[in-house]
């Protein structure tokens, strides 16, 4: 069974850099042909998709956040990270990692992790 799992603060300050993990369990994100996706939600709107890291390491981002935004991985823990810079109360969202096909996509298809509250604010 394919778990993805969350973690990182739920409170950032605006300016400071929001970080979160993304910890996989039952795969292995090098495997082709799956790609590990970020998609946020704020409060009261859709779902956004943030960027991807494809099994090979390539990476796509949302243009809309791509001077703010970069994607990693450590294949050794089987994680991989969101890192997003220069956070406003713009960027208080419910967070989620997810498993699909799709390179972008805001369907609730493949696996999603259970998602992660994290509010900016002084």
């Amino acid at each position: 069974q394919v778990q993805l799992v969350e973690s990182g603060p739920d409170l950032v300050e605006p300016s400071q850099t929001l970080s979160l993990t993304c910890s996989v369990s039952g795969a292995s994100i090098t495997t082709d042909p799956y790609n590990w996706i970020w998609i946020r939600q704020p409060p009261g709107k859709e779902l956004e998709w943030m960027g991807a890291i494809g099994y090979s390491g390539t990476t796509w981002y949302n243009p809309s956040l791509k001077s703010r935004i970069s994607i990693s991985r450590d294949t050794s823990k089987n994680h991989f990270t969101l890192q997003l810079s220069s956070v406003t109360p713009e960027d208080t969202a419910v967070y989620y990692c997810v498993r699909n096909r799709l390179i972008v996509t805001t369907q609730r298809t493949g696996y999603w992790g259970p998602g992660i509250q994290v509010t900016v604010s002084s």
